[in-house]
């Protein structure tokens, strides 16, 4: 009797944030465990988590520089598999601690202490169970032009130095282009005889309607309703029309 294999849901680096996990704003790093500017930067972000308690969440993204530090790969890995047991940031702050000592023995002991009580903990570790979790993490930073540790992002926009000024600067940046966005009323583009339909289901102070004639040379704004007349339409372009699928 064949019996059906367990599957394993392991959950990825890019899902975990610490920080306000449904802020708007995402600061996102390419880092690793051996490297020093990396811990000065994990103090910087400390700072910034503070400041903008509430308005960021903070993701981490293993980019091991395994040609100049060869113990990185493997603190990233038990990184991850801390992370399965809901202790990543405990044990990221711990790796820091001790970049200089991260032998296996070591962060299997350092698992300990940020609170895991996995058994297969050195296993994994000596399996490489969680090492294209981070490898999937330095194809993807690679893919995105990151070359060093360690590199920052703001909303998907790349920092040019690691430093306080800048990330902070990047969040502030960040924060004004939500709010241009909230301010900008939203264009719903229709057409002409549909435009009764989707005006009773928009809010008017947010939303204006793009209204286009079936006839090339005839594209008018049409309230049809109350509702409609209060809505800022915007008439479109003399172009011809979109035709309906």
């Amino acid at each position: 009797m064949a019996f059906k294999k367990e599957v394993i849901e392991i959950i990825e680096p890019r899902d975990i944030f610490v920080g306000n996990v449904k802020a708007e704003i995402t600061l996102e790093e390419f880092g690793e465990y051996e490297s020093e500017v990396c811990a000065n930067a994990n103090e910087i972000v400390k700072k910034l988590l503070i400041e903008y308690d509430g308005v960021i969440r903070f993701n981490f993204r293993h980019f091991p520089l395994t040609n100049i530090h060869q113990r990185s790969l493997k603190a990233g890995e038990a990184a991850v598999a801390t992370g399965q047991d809901g202790k990543f940031w405990e044990m990221h702050n711990i790796l820091f601690a001790n970049r200089k000592n991260l032998g296996t023995t070591s962060l299997k002991l350092y698992s300990k202490e940020a609170g895991v009580q996995n058994k297969r903990f050195l296993d994994d570790l000596v399996n490489a169970t969680y090492g294209w979790q981070v490898q999937g993490d330095l194809r993807e930073g690679l893919n995105r032009g990151v070359t060093t540790v360690p590199t920052f992002f703001v909303n998907g926009e790349r920092m040019a130095k690691p430093t306080y000024e800048d990330l902070k600067k990047g969040i502030e940046d960040a924060i004004k282009n939500l709010k241009k966005k909230a301010k900008a009323p939203k264009v719903i583009e229709v057409v002409e005889d549909e435009v009764e339909e989707v005006v009773e289901e928009i809010t008017p102070a947010k939303v204006a309607v793009k209204v286009t004639s079936k006839s090339p040379a005839k594209a008018v704004v049409k309230p049809a309703s109350k509702t409609a007349a209060k809505v800022a339409a915007k008439p479109a372009a003399k172009a011809p029309a979109k035709q309906r699928a």
